[in-house]
């Protein structure tokens, strides 16, 4: 066989190597054209070939089945059923993974703790979807939780948590601080009236008062939040990517030494109402006495009558004067 001849055989299997690495190449890029949602997602798909644009290409809509999106196309995946958003005291339940309060001055200047649950669902309408992604989906986040690692608002749970606390919380700490300023520590919570008034009875009759209205100026706060999230959401997102809004102010609370002075003087008001109880009972006590020696001195007869009742019934002899002994019979 000549030289010629098997450098062309050699080129030809080169040749068709290549051919059967592009063939599986293809093939693979073919199969990963196609993608599905599960029924709590809906995808935005953006354009991502080496020639072409990274233009959204499509909406796959919630629980679809096998989809062609394109070569090498990606998937922005959001959720598709309500979510929502936790701000509370306890370690580990909230959405930013540790104690996380909302602390905000009310009318009068007192610190207040406030927790609540935030929640909303994602505007599925494709025209809308595909604005939310033009403007969020193409830039990161910071998370908290993770030392402020930057993530895409589609890249899972994580995404979704830096794309809430770094545009939603903001709104939503806003909103409070603006609500809470309307009402006074005592109205929001009710011991807050021992603090400003003192343990006194007049206090203790203000926080009878306060404690039935409290539950009511909670529910209002509520209300006034629910009403300016959706506006300030809109106004602050740029468009009515949220739906569904609703917030449940879960627990109002005070600060360490605010608390502790309501403690102080919850005690000192305990105090003062037993040694009141115990005055009342004194002067009820001597008014019957006093009563009792008032009819005794119309009826003497009824004062000796009274004193034998008395007498214990193991006592077996009286004698209070020489003239009277009493002996138990046998």
């Amino acid at each position: 066989m000549s030289s010629g001849r098997r450098l062309g055989l050699g080129a030809g299997a080169v040749v068709g190597v290549l051919a059967v690495i592009f063939g599986l190449v293809v093939g693979a890029s073919a199969l990963g054209s196609f993608a599905s949602t599960s029924g709590g997602q809906i995808a935005v798909v953006r354009n991502g070939g080496p020639f072409d644009n990274h233009r959204i290409r499509q909406i796959v809509n919630p629980a679809s089945s096998r989809t062609y999106v394109g070569l090498y196309s990606s998937m922005h995946n959001y959720p598709a059923q309500q979510r929502y958003y936790t701000i509370t005291s306890v370690a580990g339940e909230g959405d930013r993974g540790k104690v996380d309060v909302v602390t905000t001055p009310s009318k009068d200047g007192v610190s207040m703790g406030i927790e609540g649950t935030f929640y909303f669902t994602l505007n599925l309408d494709h025209n809308v979807l595909r604005r939310f992604d033009d403007k969020f989906g193409t830039r990161k986040f910071p998370l908290a939780s993770k030392g402020g690692k930057l993530y895409y608002a589609w890249s899972g749970d994580d995404g979704w948590s830096a794309f809430l606390g770094a545009i939603i919380r903001p709104v939503i700490d806003n909103d409070l601080r603006e609500q809470i300023n309307n009402f006074t520590c005592a109205d929001l919570v009710s011991s807050c009236a021992l603090v400003q008034m003192g343990a006194n009875q007049q206090a203790g009759a203000q926080t009878a008062l306060n404690a039935a209205s409290s539950n009511g100026n909670i529910q209002a706060v509520q209300n006034a939040i629910n009403k300016s999230l959706a506006t300030d959401l809109n106004d602050n997102l740029g468009g009515p990517f949220l739906e569904n809004l609703r917030f449940t102010l879960a627990r109002v609370t005070l600060p360490e030494n605010v608390q502790g002075a309501v403690n102080s003087a919850q005690a000192a008001f305990a105090r003062i109402t037993e040694a009141q109880a115990r005055v009342a009972e004194a002067k009820a006590e001597a008014e019957a006495n006093r009563q009792r020696q008032s009819g005794y001195a119309q009826c003497p007869a009824c004062a000796k009558i009274d004193e034998l009742k008395a007498i214990p019934s193991n006592v077996t002899t009286y004698a209070p004067g020489a003239e009277v002994a009493v002996t138990a019979g046998k």
